[in-house]
């Protein structure tokens, strides 16, 4: 199983796309400072995630919603809750 995945900083509120094989183990990457992308962002908690049966269809989703706005909006606009 492959996962698309959202986080959001406790820091600065932002938002971080990413995908993984390993939900779990990741999360704890990013909290430890392990990323670099990440590691002036933490902590962070998981916001929101998706499972995909391979890796191409998680980097695929990861993608789309970092270069196209409109499926992010959309994508946001029906978790809102969850990421406030």
């Amino acid at each position: 199983m492959f996962f698309m995945y959202i986080l959001k900083s406790k820091k600065d509120n932002n938002l971080y796309i990413g995908s993984t094989n390993n939900l779990v183990r990741r999360l704890k990457e990013h909290n430890a400072g392990l990323v670099k992308s990440t590691k002036s962002r933490i902590p962070f908690k998981l916001v929101y995630y998706e499972g995909y049966a391979n890796e191409e269809e998680a980097r695929k989703r990861e993608e789309n919603l970092k270069l196209r706005a409109r499926a992010l909006r959309q994508l946001l606009g029906r978790i809102k809750k969850s990421i406030n």
